[in-house]
C-alpha cells in the first residue's frame, strides 16, 4: 500500500513539475527516491503512437558508452538470423569455471540471455568470425558498430570499443520492437519468446541489464527495452544508463526505469 501511494505520489510530481519546467529532469524525484543522481544518470522513454519523448538528462542521453550485456539483444538476433542457434540450442558448457554459478552449466539460447552468459555470447561471436559480427552490427546500426581488431572478437562489447547512447538504444529498439530491422519473421518471433522479462495486467516487458565493469574506470550500469500494451495497444521504449561507483549500486536500475514506466501509465501500479 505504501508502494503505491509512493508511486501515485510521483507521478503527480512528474506531471508538476514538467508542467512548471519543462526543461527541468522530470525523473529526478525518481532518481532521488532510489538514490541515484540525475547528474550521472539517464533515462529516455518513447511512446510509439505519438512519438512523445521522456528524457532525464538528456546531454548524457546522447553519449556513448561501452553496452555491455545490453548488446546480447543485437547479438542474440545474428545468432537467429545466421540460424547459428535456436532458442533451445543447446552450448556445452566446458567445465571451466567462471564467475557466477548460473554460467557453470549447459545453456541455451534463451537461458544464456536470462543469465547473462558472456561465454555462450563468445563462443557465438567466435564462431561467426568478425567479418560476421562487423556485417550485421552495421546492418542492424548498433551505435558505433565498431568491433575492433579482428582478435577482439570476443571482447569488444565488454571493453570496446563497441559504444552506444541511450538514445541509439532507444532508437534500435523501437525499429526491433515495430519489425523495421533488416530481419526475418522467425527471427522475431524465437526473439521475442527469449527477450520477454516480465508480465502482468496485459503489459509485456522485454529487457536487458548491462553492467560494465572497469578495476580503473567507473562501472556503467544499463537497463534497456520495451514495453507492449494489449488494451489500448501501446508500446513505449527506453533506456538508462548511469554510473555505478558503489557496490549495491546495480541494483538499482531496473527499479527506476520501473517506477518511472509507472508514473508516466506504461506498466501497472505495483
Amino acid at each position: 500500500m505504501a508502494k503505491k501511494f509512493l508511486v501515485i505520489l510521483i507521478s503527480f510530481l512528474v506531471v508538476l513539475t514538467s508542467c512548471q519546467n519543462p526543461s527541468s529532469d522530470i525523473f529526478s524525484p525518481i532518481l532521488k527516491t532510489n538514490d541515484a543522481s540525475s547528474n550521472t544518470t539517464t533515462l529516455v522513454i518513447k511512446r510509439l503512437s505519438d512519438d512523445k519523448v521522456w528524457t532525464s538528462n538528456s546531454k548524457r542521453a546522447e553519449l556513448r558508452y561501452i553496452p555491455a550485456s545490453t548488446s546480447k539483444i543485437p547479438h542474440t538476433l545474428i545468432a537467429l538470423e545466421t540460424e547459428l542457434a535456436a532458442p533451445e540450442t543447446l552450448f556445452k558448457w566446458d567445465r571451466r569455471p567462471r564467475t557466477f554459478k548460473s554460467w557453470n552449466q549447459d545453456q541455451t539460447l534463451i537461458t544464456a540471455y536470462r543469465r547473462s552468459a558472456v561465454w555462450v555470447y563468445q563462443e557465438i561471436a567466435r564462431t561467426l568470425g568478425p567479418s560476421v559480427m562487423r556485417e550485421w552490427l552495421e546492418r542492424l546500426d548498433y551505435g558505433n558498430a565498431d568491433i575492433g581488431a579482428d582478435d577482439h572478437v570476443t571482447q569488444y562489447w565488454l571493453t570496446g570499443p563497441l559504444a552506444i547512447s541511450a538514445q541509439e538504444q532507444v532508437d534500435f529498439l523501437t525499429k526491433l520492437a515495430t519489425h523495421k530491422l533488416p530481419l526475418s519473421p522467425k527471427t522475431y518471433a524465437q526473439a521475442r519468446l527469449i527477450f520477454q522479462h516480465d508480465s502482468q495486467k496485459g503489459h509485456t516487458l522485454y529487457a536487458k541489464t548491462g553492467w560494465m565493469f572497469d578495476e580503473d574506470a567507473m562501472d556503467i550500469g544499463w537497463f534497456v527495452g520495451w514495453v507492449e500494451i494489449d488494451d489500448p495497444k501501446e508500446i513505449y521504449v527506453f533506456a538508462l544508463n548511469m554510473d555505478m561507483p558503489q557496490s549495491g549500486d546495480q541494483k538499482k536500475r531496473k527499479p527506476i526505469v520501473m517506477d518511472a514506466l509507472t508514473s508516466i501509465g506504461a506498466w501497472p501500479d505495483r
